[in-house]
């Protein structure tokens, strides 16, 4: 199993060790490490982008518990640098942090989040009814964003029976394999770009200008 640094650490550069580097149908070489500070796509989030021995990472996945590095040549058995991209990790952790804020915010009126789509440009989370809910507005949801973001809340990561949860302050913990900002005034501003009804869920899209 990769242990994933990234659960507990905002490391962006780091050393692991190959332990294996098969071809793939593509052509490409299938990267497995030890450690790895590359997440995967998954849980809403794009892949991390970056390099290892300076061979660009074109895309990570999950198979099973291992975290799969795929890149354009094989690396050789051994120690090997990581360096994720700073810019595009930064980019990946303000949409995840915003969805959580989105998913904070209409629970409030009693919806309860089932599934979230944290990618750049189309960020959205949807939800179900719980007992009472109501149907919120943008200007509902958006004044407890604006508020947690103006307080900069800190972001808190905890375990839990081997499941890793995060939370913003003293917001509920919501469990999360994801990457987050350290502070919500990283997130500076959130717009939600609409709200739609259908077949008894409510879907919730945000951009971050």
């Amino acid at each position: 199993m990769t242990e994933r640094l990234y659960y507990a650490s905002d490391a962006i550069q780091g050393v692991a060790q190959v332990l294996s580097c098969s071809e793939e149908p593509d052509g490409r070489y299938a990267i497995v490490l030890d450690k790895t500070l590359f997440h995967p796509q998954g849980g809403g989030q794009p892949a991390d982008r970056g390099a290892i021995n300076g061979v660009v990472v074109e895309s990570v996945i999950q198979r099973g518990e291992n975290v799969i590095h795929i890149l354009p040549e094989p690396l050789a058995a051994g120690e090997a640098t990581l360096q994720v991209n700073a810019e595009t990790r930064a980019l990946h952790s303000r949409w995840h942090s915003a969805g959580h804020l989105v998913g904070y915010a209409a629970e409030q009126y009693g919806w309860q989040p089932i599934k979230a789509h944290h990618w750049p440009g189309e960020g959205k989370v949807t939800f179900i009814a719980g007992e009472g809910a109501e149907l919120p507005d943008s200007d509902m949801l958006l004044a407890s964003i604006e508020a947690w973001i103006s307080a900069g809340l800190l972001r808190h990561v905890e375990f839990e029976s081997d499941r890793r949860k995060v939370r913003f302050g003293d917001l509920p913990a919501y469990a999360c394999g994801g990457t987050h900002v350290s502070s919500l005034q990283n997130i500076d501003k959130l717009v939600i770009s609409s709200i739609k009804q259908k077949k008894g869920q409510l879907t919730i899209s945000y951009l971050l200008p």
